[in-house]
């Protein structure tokens, strides 16, 4: 599976610009506020994609393998036979 790079490395590179803004000392607080809100954001993303990019090369791996049929050991004629016309009780 070939996957583009590109919208990763953005994310990648919003991070670093919001942390060196963070770093600079020069943002009012309410900015320092959004900045870390962006990166958790972004780490956030990043975090999501690791674990189903994991999932998918998991799936792939069990994708050769195939189902197979087996013997089924219950038998249906072993429950026990109901009257016609006998009232069924529930549970309440």
């Amino acid at each position: 599976m070939k996957t583009d790079n590109k919208p990763l490395s953005e994310l990648k590179r919003v991070r670093e610009w919001a942390h060196e803004k963070i770093q600079g000392g020069n943002e009012p607080p309410w900015a320092w506020y959004q900045y870390m809100k962006l990166i958790e954001a972004v780490d956030a993303i990043l975090d999501g994609l690791a674990a189903t990019t994991e999932n998918l090369q998991q799936s792939a791996e069990h994708q050769g393998t195939q189902l197979r049929l087996v013997a089924s050991n219950d038998s249906r004629d072993t429950s026990r036979p109901r009257h016609v016309g006998c009232k069924v009780r529930m549970p309440m």
